[in-house]
């Protein structure tokens, strides 16, 4: 990526040669262009927001910044990015978005998230520490911002206008008012189930901003939670890519012998995860842990995964990160351990799931989703 402070070779994580996708995009260089052509002063203290891959960061590096994300996946691909850059550790301060924000934020630079609510939740969250003299510059690709995006800065910080266009990006100017009164945050949000969805009807949720169908139970999960195996106790269970952890919940209440690990890449979902797994008294053991799927789970450890494998990388609609769960999945079951998996019906999980385990059984279908159930031999 070419950029006003040099040209940083970056790249996704984990690394896959035969991923095409980049690690940055227009919008990146866009902002970082404006930053250099005002020139905006730099030397206060420089915060970034959803960076998704490190870039922003990892140009402006020389100015100490602090990046705020949700994705451990991304943080990883900074530390990369920065270590490849020659970036001593230290320089570029790496917090979550279940982190406490900086006190004080001269410079907030905004990469707008896929999540309207995420984005909501940070504003509000970093609102505080921004002052009159704060520069506030969002950015995203023009497909990523609405009209609802922009009244979201407005109405937690200040007059917010948009850019022309470039490159199909746009930029978010916004001057801080510091007399606004700003809502309270509505998050977490919490909500009872419904009826019959099995051992967590009427159990109450909880979901920190961005995690998936955050105001609602998914149809996906919804289908899943009707057909979770019965019959054995005892087990140590996976729900990877947890979101809010109503899966493994649910298996936990059904069985308090179960040992379940909550597995997911987004700080948000880990959080979630906890908090609805805490709310609804579950005895038993449970493990949370935000990472790439099931890396650094012992190989043959597993007798049960559940999965909702996502199918999407932020805008880019992708297989990769399925692949690597149902791997994972095969690596660290023991034999005669199961992997479920359920999924939209045109998406072919059983094509990969018989690639890799030699089998795949429909356990249920319906018009729209599938459970799949594959056993490692």
């Amino acid at each position: 990526m070419t950029t006003p402070w040099g040209a940083p070779v970056l790249s996704r994580f984990p690394e896959d040669p035969r991923d095409r996708l980049r690690a940055w995009d227009a919008s990146d260089e866009y902002l970082l262009g404006h930053l250099d052509r005002e020139p905006i002063p730099l030397d206060g203290t420089v915060v970034v927001v959803g960076d998704r891959w490190g870039a922003l960061v990892t140009a402006l590096a020389a100015h100490r910044p602090t990046q705020i994300t949700d994705s451990w996946l991304g943080q990883e691909a900074t530390r990369a990015n920065l270590a490849r850059a020659g970036v001593e550790p230290g320089t570029v301060r790496l917090l979550t978005t279940q982190d406490p924000p900086p006190g004080r934020i001269d410079v907030l630079l905004v990469r707008v998230p896929k999540s309207l609510a995420l984005l909501e939740d940070q504003l509000l969250r970093l609102a505080p520490a921004v002052h009159e003299g704060t520069v506030v510059v969002g950015t995203g690709m023009v497909k990523e911002i609405h009209t609802s995006t922009l009244k979201l800065f407005e109405r937690i910080i200040g007059p917010t206008r948009t850019s022309l266009a470039e490159k199909k990006a746009r930029l978010i100017f916004c001057t801080p008012d510091p007399a606004l009164a700003r809502p309270p945050s509505p998050w977490p949000y919490s909500y009872a189930l419904p009826d019959g969805v099995g051992a967590v009807s009427g159990r109450t949720v909880v979901n920190h901003a961005g995690v998936f169908c955050a105001d609602r139970l998914d149809i996906g999960t919804r289908f899943l939670l009707k057909h979770l195996p019965t019959g054995r106790t005892g087990l140590r269970v996976v729900d990877l890519g947890c979101g809010n952890g109503v899966v493994g919940t649910a298996v936990a209440l059904a069985d308090p012998r179960a040992e379940v690990l909550f597995v997911d890449e987004s700080f948000q979902a880990v959080a979630s995860a906890e908090a609805t797994y805490r709310a609804n008294g579950v005895p038993g053991h449970a493990e949370f842990r935000v990472g790439d799927g099931l890396a650094g789970v012992p190989d043959g450890s597993v007798d049960l995964v559940l999965n909702n494998p996502p199918f999407h990388s932020h805008q880019a609609t992708s297989e990769a990160t399925a692949w690597r769960m149902f791997t994972g999945a095969r690596r660290t079951l023991r034999p005669g351990g199961e992997l479920w998996v359920v999924g939209n019906r045109h998406l072919g999980y059983h094509v990969k799931l018989r690639r890799l385990f030699g089998n795949s059984e429909v356990v249920a279908s319906d018009p729209k989703f599938v459970v799949l159930k594959s056993v490692k031999r």
